[in-house]
C-alpha cells in the first residue's frame, strides 16, 4: 500500500517509447522528482513523495528501462539527451512550465543538462549523491574491466557484463549493499534488489552508453546553470565520492550540505533530514504565500498541552490511551489534549468528547495496509510492519510539522513505532519530555521464515537495542503494557 495515491497518472511517448508518469498534490511550485539510473524505477522516492506533496505539486516518472515504462533495445537510446528530452516530454505532457528539481546520482546529471541548457524550464535544482563526475571515482571501483570475462566475482568484479548475466540478482544484491552502506539498510537493500528484477541484465547493459562528459565538459555545463542549487552528498557514499559534491556546490555557486555517514541513497537511509532540507530550500527559492495572523503565547500564559499519538491497529489502544487521558486530567485537571489519530481509533475519541488535530487527516492509513496485509486471514506482523515503511516515514513528517507548529508539553506516543524509530534517528528533533507505550518488545522469527529471518529480526532487534543505548535521553519514560513473559530476551 502506498502512503499517499496519485493524484493524476498519464503516458508521455517520445519516437514510440512510452513513459509512464504520476502526479501527486497541487500548488503553484512543481517539485519534479527526476528518475536515476534505469536499474531502479520512480518508486524510490517513497519516503519524498507524501510530504513533498503535501506542500506543493510533485512529479514523477519511471526512466526508460525500468518500472511502467518502455525498456528500448538499442544502446543509442539510453544517451543522457534521451533522457533530458523525456524529462521535458512528461513536462510537457503534465503541463509544467517551470520546475524545482530533484536528482539523485544520473538524476543529478540529466538535471545539470536540464539546468544548463533550459534555464527557462527550470527554477532551481537539488543534487543528491551526484554523478557529475568532476572528481576521481573510487579506486576499488577500477579495478576491473567492465567486458572482459574475470576469474573472480569478488567485491567490484560483479561490476562486470558477463557476471551481470550470469547472476543478476547476485549483481543487485552486491550493487545495493554498497549504495546502502550503513547498518541496518536491509529494508532499503531489499526494495532495490526488488526494483531492480523488474528490469533485466540486457536492458541495464545498454543504459551505459550514458554517463556524461569529461570534466571539463562538465564544468562547462555548470557555469551555465543561472539557477538555485542545493547538494547533499555522504561522506560515505561507496558508488560515488563525496568529492564529487564538493566539486559540483563549488561548480555551481551551490550550497553544498555533507550528510556526515551517510551513503549513496540518503532519500532512503536518512528520509527525515532529506525531507526537511528539500522542503527548506524549494520555500526558499518559492516562497508560500503570507500566513494571515499569525499569534503567540507567553510561556507563562500557556495551558499545558499533550499530544498523544495513538496507533489504530488494535481498538485496545485507543480505550487503554483514553482510560490514561482521564486519569492525567484528573492529576492535571487543565490540561489540553490533542490527538494525532485515525479511524479506528478516532470513534473511540469521538465517544469521549476528544480533540482530534486537523492535521489527522493527513496521517497514511495503518488499519489499510494491516487489512491488505491480513487479506488471507493470516497476519505477519513483523512483516506487515517491515512493509510500513513508507506509511511510518509519511506520518512521522505529519508530526514533525504539527510539533514544529505548535508547542506541547508531552508528547505521548502508544505503539507509535514510525514517532519512536525516527526521534532515535534524529534526536535533535525532540522538543518535549516524551512517553512511549508498547504491549510488545522486541521481534521474533517465524518458523518457516528461516535463516532469512531470524537475521531479519535480530539485526531489527539490534538496532532497537542501539537506539537505545546511545540515546537514551529521548524516552523520558518507557513503559510496557503486558506480560513479562511476551518480551523477547
Amino acid at each position: 500500500m502506498r502512503a499517499r495515491e496519485l493524484d493524476q497518472a498519464g503516458v508521455a511517448e517520445r519516437h514510440g517509447v512510452r513513459l509512464h508518469y504520476e502526479v501527486f498534490g497541487s500548488g503553484p511550485t512543481t517539485v519534479f522528482l527526476l528518475p536515476t539510473w534505469s536499474i531502479i524505477h520512480s518508486h524510490f522516492w517513497k519516503a519524498q513523495v507524501h510530504h513533498l506533496a503535501r506542500h506543493f505539486r510533485v512529479l514523477t516518472y519511471d526512466g526508460r528501462g525500468n518500472g511502467r515504462s518502455d525498456r528500448p533495445e538499442a544502446p543509442e537510446a539510453y544517451r543522457d539527451e534521451e533522457f533530458v528530452a523525456d524529462a521535458l516530454a512528461v513536462m510537457d505532457a503534465t503541463g509544467t512550465e517551470r520546475a524545482i528539481l530533484i536528482g539523485l546520482s544520473m538524476g543529478a546529471l540529466r538535471a545539470l543538462y536540464l539546468a544548463a541548457d533550459f534555464p527557462e524550464r527550470v527554477q532551481a535544482v537539488v543534487f543528491i549523491g551526484s554523478a557529475v563526475n568532476l572528481a576521481p571515482g573510487h579506486p576499488e571501483r577500477l579495478l576491473y574491466p567492465f567486458d572482459q570475462k574475470l576469474d573472480t566475482v569478488e567485491g567490484w568484479a560483479k561490476f562486470n557484463a558477463h557476471y551481470w548475466r550470469q547472476d543478476f540478482r547476485g549483481f543487485l544484491e552486491f550493487f545495493f549493499s554498497q549504495a546502502c552502506s550503513e547498518p541496518y539498510s536491509t529494508k532499503v537493500i531489499e526494495d532495490c534488489v526488488g526494483w531492480g528484477l523488474e528490469t533485466d541484465a540486457e536492458t541495464l547493459l545498454a543504459t551505459r552508453g550514458g554517463g556524461g562528459g569529461s570534466p571539463e565538459e562538465l564544468l562547462e555545463l555548470c557555469a551555465r546553470v543561472q539557477c538555485p542549487t542545493l547538494i547533499l552528498h555522504g561522506d560515505h557514499d561507496a558508488i560515488r565520492p563525496h568529492a564529487n559534491g564538493v566539486a559540483l556546490a563549488r561548480a555551481t555557486g551551490g550550497q553544498l550540505v555533507t550528510l556526515a555517514g551517510s551513503g549513496h541513497l540518503p532519500q532512503s537511509r536518512d528520509p527525515v533530514k532529506v525531507n526537511l532540507l528539500v522542503r527548506e530550500f524549494v520555500e526558499k527559492v518559492c516562497p508560500p504565500p503570507a500566513a494571515g495572523e499569525r499569534r503567540w503565547t507567553r510561556s507563562a500564559s500557556r495551558k499545558r498541552r499533550a499530544l498523544f499519538v495513538s496507533s489504530p491497529i488494535g481498538l485496545g489502544h485507543a480505550q487503554r490511551d483514553a482510560a490514561i487521558a482521564r486519569e492525567l486530567r484528573r492529576l492535571v485537571p487543565e490540561l489540553e489534549i490533542d490527538w494525532l489519530a485515525q479511524d479506528p481509533v478516532t470513534r473511540v475519541l469521538a465517544a469521549e468528547g476528544e480533540r482530534v488535530h486537523p492535521a489527522s487527516i493527513w496521517l497514511a492509513s495503518e488499519s489499510r495496509h494491516i487489512e491488505l496485509e491480513a487479506a488471507g486471514h493470516d497476519l505477519h506482523v513483523f512483516q506487515a510492519l517491515r512493509r510500513m515503511d513508507e506509511i511510518f516515514i509519511a506520518n512521522f513528517m505529519v508530526f514533525h510539522d504539527v510539533v514544529q507548529a505548535e508547542p506541547y508539553d508531552l508528547w505521548i506516543g502508544d505503539e507509535a513505532w514510525e514517532l519512536d524509530h525516527f526521534l532515535h534517528e534524529n534526536p535533535e528533533l525532540k522538543t518535549a519530555p516524551y512517553v512511549w507505550l508498547s504491549d510488545f518488545v522486541g521481534y521474533l522469527p517465524m518458523p518457516d521464515g528461516g535463516e532469512r529471518e531470524a537475521f531479519l529480526t535480530a539485526d531489527y532487534n539490534a538496532e532497537m537495542l542501539r537506539h537505545l543505548a546511545r540515546f537514551p535521553q529521548v524516552r523520558d519514560r518507557s513503559i510496557f503494557v503486558g506480560n513479562l513473559d511476551d518480551i523477547v530476551p
